[in-house]
């Protein structure tokens, strides 16, 4: 038997949109989107509310005497702002969401592996994904810890240091999409975080390029939406080609 063709990260990642089209998947696809839909759809809903008031507060604040600057920023401000709140945001919301879809991005990638490879990982059904509960939120859990050292370290950097410190933040969340999305076909072999990182970190240039690709994708409004289930399905994929045979066997 041939061995696979390996692709890039950003290959996987792209392999991720075919996948969530396959049929038999795309039913599990579903509870990740409608996640990530309602949570966005409210959350920018009251962030829209925000904006509003603080729109009238500046204008408000602007003296007469400046009457044709309000019309500039009543043309310009509004969708700005809009915009800005879109691509800031997303990275929030999108860790919001991986939260309380976990359990179901785990079945997720355990139907993509058994697509991919014909075999099964045991039980699946609904009373194993409710057993599974504790521990996957347990594994958000550690992804946040560490997370949180080294994101408040390198916001450091970013305002310290002006173009390097963006382009080291820009890494590292890059970094932390590979492990995010990665961590899900790892853990549902009950590899641990430390294992899982360090096999990562022994193929940088496709873990940062999956990462990169993401990171990229989550920034675009609109289709930021599909960004979880298909960096779930395209992790799983590299899983299976690059990632499965050093974690369990190494």
């Amino acid at each position: 038997m041939s061995s696979p063709q390996l692709k890039s990260g950003a290959g996987y990642f792209m392999q991720g949109f075919e996948l969530i089209r396959v049929k038999g998947l795309r039913r599990f696809v579903f509870v990740p989107l409608l996640v990530n839909l309602i949570l966005f759809a409210v959350a920018f809903y009251f962030l829209l509310q925000q904006i509003d008031v603080a729109i009238l507060w500046l204008m408000d604040s602007i003296p007469n005497w400046l009457d044709w600057l309000k019309d500039w920023l009543a043309v310009f401000i509004w969708p700005l702002a809009v915009i800005i709140v879109l691509v800031t945001f997303s990275f929030l919301f999108n860790s919001v969401a991986n939260w309380i879809a976990a359990p179901f991005n785990g079945l997720l990638a355990e139907k993509v592996e058994q697509h991919l490879t014909g075999q099964s990982l045991g039980d699946s059904g609904v009373m194993a994904l409710l057993k599974d509960i504790p521990r996957t939120l347990g594994r958000e859990w550690t992804k946040l810890l560490y997370y949180i050292p080294r994101a408040v370290g390198f916001l450091i950097v970013f305002f310290l240091l002006p173009v390097f410190g963006q382009v080291i933040w820009f890494l590292f969340t890059a970094w932390m999409m590979a492990i995010q999305y990665a961590d899900y076909p790892f853990d549902n072999h009950k590899v641990s975080f430390i294992r899982m990182r360090d096999v990562l970190g022994s193929q940088k240039t496709a873990s940062f390029s999956f990462g990169i690709t993401v990171t990229l994708f989550a920034m675009i409004p609109v289709i930021n939406f599909l960004v979880m289930p298909v960096a779930i399905c395209g992790a799983t994929a590299m899983w299976v080609d690059r990632f499965k045979g050093p974690a369990l066997h190494d």
